[in-house]
């Protein structure tokens, strides 16, 4: 007996790249765009909670690429693109939702070896992200990048010093290879949001309060503005997105 077919969506067709995709805002970006159509290729450090999230969205019949690993170098970030490239036989977009932060964030107390790691995992990886794929993007004629940052990154708070400079960094980078590729129709937008309910937030020297959290924006209203951009129309170009709390 055949099997029936896939559900078809507004994404159906495309091959999508999400960075970061074991929890938070990249878990759930994987699953929105999952339910939209999209052929994934799941990438993530912790290997355990990425084959979670990779089986039940290929339980509920999405194609699934999963490649744990550490993208924060070229040869890896490489790699995830070849892979994708090889499985779905085309790239249309990344999505790039790696971050970290540290408990041990004032100037005071910030090491400099936290301060390297802040930039090796924002920074490095954003880079490698986007080193690796506009290549492939630019030749199969277009196609989308979004970096996640934070409104850190346009809004000083008490994030750290160095979480705030890396996300910022990040920011920067979109923005000059959108201006290198945007000739060849490649899009790199960058969306900035707010206080997230994620499990980031463990990494607080002080925990968050009841009403903190219960007004923090959730994975799924990012992943919502991913999918939104990824819908977007090749004419149609958003370089910055921010989305804070409206009770913040």
């Amino acid at each position: 007996m055949s099997l029936p077919p896939l559900p078809q969506g507004p994404l159906s067709g495309h091959a999508i790249l999400v960075a970061g995709a074991s929890s938070g805002m990249g878990r759930a970006t994987a699953q929105t765009l999952a339910g939209l159509g999209a052929d994934l290729v799941l990438a993530a450090r912790r290997a355990p909670e990425l084959a979670e999230v990779a089986d039940r969205l290929r339980g509920g019949g999405t194609r699934v690429l999963d490649i744990p690993g550490d993208l924060a170098g070229l040869d890896a970030a490489q790699s995830a693109v070849e892979r994708a490239t090889a499985e779905f036989g085309r790239l249309d977009a990344v999505v790039n939702c790696v971050g970290t932060n540290v408990t041990r964030r004032s100037l005071d107390t910030l090491s400099e070896s936290d301060w390297r790691e802040l930039f090796r995992v924002n920074v490095d990886a954003a880079f490698a992200l986007t080193r690796a794929a506009v290549p492939t993007l630019k030749r199969r004629g277009g196609g989308v990048l979004i970096h996640v940052s934070s409104s850190a990154a346009k809004r000083p708070d008490l994030s750290g010093v160095g979480y705030q400079a890396a996300k910022a960094a990040v920011a920067a980078l979109a923005h000059a290879a959108m201006e290198e590729a945007r000739a060849d129709g490649v899009r790199v937008s960058v969306i900035y949001p707010g206080f997230t309910r994620t499990p980031m937030i463990a990494k607080r020297p002080t925990p968050p309060t009841a009403d903190q959290l219960a007004h923090a924006l959730q994975p799924e209203d990012v992943a919502a503005m991913v999918a939104a951009i990824l819908q977007l129309p090749p004419r149609a170009y958003v370089p910055e997105l921010m989305l804070w709390p409206s009770q913040s």
